[in-house]
């Protein structure tokens, strides 16, 4: 059983350094809603010469998603989820509407502001992992904090060893990602994308290659995250873990076609 770790209290560190844009008082009605989506629509544009007319991937998305929530986003290949999940992280631009995430107008951002927010407030995970191949896992889990600035002193060194310990992986710090398991650098991604205590988890198909017993043991992970105050969003084809969400967001040909809360 995954040990559990209280992650280091730097909230108002974080909180103090956010991105320079300002809040509205449209983003300070929304309560408890952290994640806000409205109108949202994104084109993309045909290669030039083709003549083809501009693909829409995003037909007027609005979304909601409540602090705390740990939410899947499903859907078959082509219907938008991670296009969808792009938005949502900044990672590309809205074609029309909002998108609000922890008060912040990222339609408004420049690429610059959206760098720096996604480094202090959003952990993003991959189902490929991305681990540095030349770093140590200690050293991957330690480069958010690094090119942040918000551990000092030695501190990134002491954070990172308490998040491999948390995902069993603190006797193998100062291994290359080549010398561990698939499950094991998925454990040493989601180490790393807590380095810098995100309000926000965004996972894009998480265990997509991994076995059914190394996905429970990353889904437990995410259960236990979402119990310590963490929100949660994870784009899944793995239907018995989106069965046991809080609420499940199905997306089809670029649109939101159902919003089920778990059942009690």
């Amino acid at each position: 059983m995954l040990r559990k770790r209280l992650f280091s209290d730097t909230t108002a560190a974080v909180s103090s350094e956010r991105s320079p844009t300002s809040r509205s008082s449209t983003a300070d009605q929304t309560g408890d809603v952290l994640i806000r989506l409205r109108g949202v629509v994104k084109r993309y544009q045909a290669a030039a010469g083709s003549g083809a007319p501009p693909f829409t991937a995003l037909h007027g998305i609005d979304l909601d998603v409540q602090r705390g929530e740990f939410v899947a986003v499903i859907g078959k290949s082509g219907a938008g989820k991670t296009t969808l999940i792009n938005m949502i992280t900044g990672v590309d631009h809205v074609s029309e509407g909002e998108v609000w995430v922890d008060g912040q107008p990222l339609h408004r951002m420049s690429e610059n502001q959206l760098c720096q927010w996604r480094g202090r407030r959003l952990g993003i995970i991959y189902q490929s992992f991305y681990l540095m191949p030349s770093l140590t896992l200690l050293q991957n889990v330690m480069l958010p904090m690094d090119l942040c600035g918000l551990y000092r002193n030695g501190s990134s060194e002491k954070r990172a060893m308490e998040l491999l310990d948390m995902v069993e992986l603190a006797e193998h710090a100062h291994k290359l990602p080549n010398a561990i398991s698939g499950g094991q650098q998925q454990r040493v991604a989601i180490a790393r994308a807590l380095a810098n205590d995100p309000p926000i988890i965004v996972a894009d198909e998480p265990t997509g290659r991994l076995d059914s017993n190394t996905a429970e043991a990353i889904f437990q992970i995410f259960t236990r995250l979402v119990d310590e105050g963490k929100t949660i969003l994870m784009v899944t084809h793995d239907r018995s873990i989106a069965s046991r969400v809080s609420r499940t967001v199905r997306i089809a040909d670029g649109r939101i076609i159902s919003s089920t809360d778990a059942e009690a």
